[in-house]
């Protein structure tokens, strides 16, 4: 029997004589039923006390240096002044490979446009650390001096592609908006069963107009002879022409 709490016992016996598995009354039977067991009480949780439980804590001997860049700094401040940077879309697919550092560094890069005339924002930041490390900066001037290149460049970048875009449109070209784009998708797709549906019907069109145009001309003429021209050409070792 599988051991079980003593107030239990009692009625696990109850349903083995029920079934039949137990075939003789036990002699305690009867006094257990008319004095059952007392059941266990629950188990209180032991008291805890705040004092002992905080003098029982020890810190730790070893703890993690912070890590910080001068990067994170800059970076931190610059978007705190261009909030609206952050909305750009940039890619992060890694490639196959990681991209190599521009050549232009160090003490050679003194001007941000040596990095192209359209920076990205993580290059503002490098440019501002890389004045306060290889020139002798000090950072509030690196980054003032990183923050005002950054702008005229940008600057001039929107100007440029908004001359673009007017001597594009005078020429003809169309911009259409991201809406306007959306609905010619949307258009496209509506249109893409029945554009599927005509050029079915027009290959099923074209199969039945479809004719063989046979135009050989072997040297024996244009009559079917049966093979017999073509052995009797053989036999007198001419070969026939197929052009």
């Amino acid at each position: 029997m599988v051991r079980r709490i003593a107030s239990q016992v009692h009625k696990q016996v109850s349903r083995l004589m029920r079934v039949n598995y137990i075939k003789d009354e036990p002699a305690w039977y009867e006094a257990v039923l008319q004095f059952p067991p007392l059941p266990l009480p629950p188990k209180s949780p032991s008291i805890r006390h705040e004092s002992s439980r905080h003098s029982k804590l020890v810190p730790p001997k070893h703890k993690p240096v912070n890590i910080a860049y001068l990067e994170d700094e800059v970076r931190r401040q610059f978007f705190r002044d261009h909030p609206f940077e952050a909305f750009r879309p940039v890619s992060i697919v890694e490639g196959g490979a990681v991209a190599e550092e521009h050549p232009v560094q160090g003490k050679d890069w003194i001007r941000l446009s040596q990095h192209g005339k359209c920076p990205s924002p993580e290059d503002a930041v490098r440019f501002a650390v890389n004045l306060h490390k290889y020139h002798k900066v000090s950072l509030t001037v690196a980054y003032t001096r990183a923050v005002a290149e950054f702008r005229a460049l940008r600057a001039e970048h929107d100007i440029a592609s908004s001359f673009s875009r007017m001597e594009a449109e005078a020429y003809g070209a169309v911009f259409p908006s991201e809406v306007e784009r959306t609905f010619q998708k949307e258009d496209m797709v509506y249109k893409a069963p029945e554009r599927k549906r005509a050029l079915d019907e027009g290959a099923l069109l074209a199969r039945k107009r479809w004719r063989a145009i046979l135009n050989i001309d072997s040297g024996m003429g244009n009559t079917w002879s049966k093979g017999h021209e073509y052995a009797k050409l053989q036999d007198q070792g001419i070969r026939p022409r197929h052009t």
